[in-house]
């Protein structure tokens, strides 16, 4: 059992930036892929990021590649999601999601493990 907590969601101009955390808890962080996804009321939950348990591999969604930088710190068993130049269109509700270590990561059924979300609203 591996439990998820987001945080680091807000309010902010188009342009800025946004820092989200997740912190992990119970059965070894690195045994895990990470991802993050968001969902838009009314749409399917969409694929934003994942990472690799060492963290050497990546793959964003077209939407964010070149905005967003998923990391993770193993030591600290947390993931990041720096987000830059951010877009109105970007406001969801972000999810911090664990899975396993075989998986690509960009479906939803590729995790376990989500977190309750963290809300970003994007100013126009």
């Amino acid at each position: 059992q591996v439990q998820l907590v987001e945080s680091g969601g807000g309010l902010v101009q188009a342009g800025g930036s946004l820092r989200l955390s997740c912190a992990a808890s119970g059965r070894t962080f690195i045994l895990y892929r990470m991802g993050w996804f968001r969902h838009i009321p009314g749409e399917e939950r969409e694929f934003v990021a994942t990472i690799n348990w060492s963290g050497e591999s990546t793959q964003y969604a077209d939407s964010v590649k070149g905005r967003f930088t998923i990391s993770r710190d193993n030591a600290k068993n947390t993931m990041y999601l720096q987000m830059n130049s951010l877009k109105p269109e970007d406001t969801a509700v972000y999810y911090c999601a664990a899975g396993s270590a075989t998986k690509v990561g960009v479906r939803t059924n590729d995790y376990d493990y989500w977190g309750q979300g963290t809300q970003v609203t994007v100013s126009s």
